[in-house]
């Protein structure tokens, strides 16, 4: 079995938008290096300052350097049949694929990774980078940030943990398509094992603590997996998995819930790599306040925290619409509602106060009647639980369990008790009432 330890350097961190501007090649045998390679790559593209402070590789040292196409075949030529060797290896080996396909050759070679085998066969040591292990085992290490003197440097790290994988790991990494293999480089496998096969939803955090991700599934261990399974050279796939470093879980019992807890952990949290629902947030509402001379009036204005509106609308034309309804249902003044001018209105005479603003009550609890209150019954994570999503005029109030339908379904407010409050919003609000008008028997209304 022979090894093919690889080190590059780029202009960037995505393979799709970068170039590589030096590699380096190690052919090892697991006991000795047996063959070397090292090339400076001109990139075309203008190397950024910051990576030439850090690799001091500048554009004048990579002008007259072959571009990789020229090299692709002899990079080719000593990688194929080897196992393919880096330190955090899914992003040299996503580099250096995508620029040899682009060369018009197809790299598929089994990985390995020398921080997870580090950390499986030599745990406890205090930090993992290239530079902080060679310190610590007295690696000769020259050159950091170059792609000769790396390589040699993870050629002889890999010989070290060759020599102390006495458990068989580099055995286990290898035998079919290891799914570990294609985990990020700090991501404990244990963090993956523990998943469970069932719905909910999961969170992805970096080194920070920092919530990074928030995903729903209906197999949780499944849907997490699958972010793994392949290695886009895009930004986005390579920043995620670098800075993935831990995940957790919050388990539910249904689909629903677990698309409802996603969104709502979504619009909390708003972490960086969710970049869908973010327009689904009620950006309006339908207010009613009573002005100076007693009358009642309505506006549709934007959400505010310190007021609570009747209803929400994404955007404004969908609550005038539903105002307008308002007016001419129950004869309310387009002037008391903030849709027309006094030199617009069509009133010929205003009533007195008492009697519009009885219209306008009559219309606040119209609206309120068509706002149903219901609560939606599923099944529990446990059989001796039910699962409880509630509906309060139309708007969701919250979810959670209950094991005593009897008694907690008795009247709304011993039902709010059990819920978790969480903010609402037109996308939630859809799912819910799509699933009730599905499954109508899954609902107790209250009056």
């Amino acid at each position: 079995m022979l090894y093919a330890i690889v080190d590059i350097e780029t202009t960037g961190s995505h393979a799709a938008g970068n170039g590589i501007t030096e590699i380096g090649i190690v052919i090892h045998d697991g006991k000795k290096a047996i063959n070397f390679y090292e090339s400076l790559v001109n990139p075309h593209t203008p190397i950024p300052y910051f990576i030439q402070r850090l690799t001091g590789i500048d554009n004048s040292m990579v002008a007259n350097a072959p571009s990789f196409g020229e090299i692709a075949g002899q990079v080719f030529d000593l990688l194929q049949d080897k196992i393919f060797v880096a330190h955090n290896v899914n992003f040299d080996y996503s580099f250096v694929k995508h620029h040899l396909l682009n060369a018009g050759y197809d790299l598929d070679t089994k990985k390995l990774c020398t921080v997870r085998l580090a950390r499986k066969v030599m745990p406890g040591l205090n930090g993992y980078s290239l530079g902080k292990l060679t310190a610590r085992l007295g690696i000769n290490h020259g050159m950091h940030h170059r792609a000769g003197g790396d390589a040699l440097a993870t050629a002889d790290l890999l010989a070290m943990i060759i020599e102390k994988d006495t458990d068989g790991v580099i055995e286990g990494m290898l035998k079919g398509r290891n799914s570990e293999q294609y985990l990020p480089p700090h991501l404990p496998v244990s963090d993956l094992e523990q998943l469970p096969s069932s719905a909910g939803v999961y969170y992805f955090y970096n080194a920070a603590g920092k919530t990074i991700y928030v995903g729903k599934a209906k197999n949780i261990r499944r849907r997490v997996k699958s972010h793994f399974s392949n290695n886009k050279t895009n930004r986005q796939k390579q920043d995620f998995l670098r800075e993935t470093h831990r995940i957790t879980y919050k388990e539910c019992a249904t689909e629903l819930m677990a698309h409802i807890l996603e969104s709502a952990e979504i619009r909390r949290l708003w972490p960086i790599h969710n970049r869908s629902q973010r327009g689904y947030l009620p950006q309006f509402g339908l207010f009613a306040y009573e002005d100076r001379q007693g009358y009642t009036r309505f506006a549709v204005e934007k959400i505010r925290r310190s007021f609570k509106p009747i209803y929400t609308f994404n955007t404004i034309t969908e609550g005038h619409l539903r105002l307008r309804e308002l007016i001419e249902e129950f004869g309310l003044c387009t002037r008391l509602c903030n849709v027309a001018s006094s030199a617009d209105c069509g009133c010929v005479s205003h009533p007195d106060q008492a009697t519009y603003n009885r219209k306008a009550d009559d219309a606040i609890n119209w609206m309120r009647r068509h706002l149903p209150t219901f609560a939606l019954i599923d099944k529990g994570i446990d059989d001796n639980e039910n699962s409880c999503i509630l509906v309060m005029e139309g708007n969701l109030y919250g979810m959670g369990y209950i094991n005593d339908k009897q008694q907690q379904l008795k009247n709304v407010e011993t039902l709010q008790k059990s819920m978790e409050p969480l903010q609402d919003n037109d996308f939630i609000r859809n799912l819910v009432f799509r699933h009730a008008s599905m499954f109508p028997e899954k609902c107790v209304s209250f009056a």
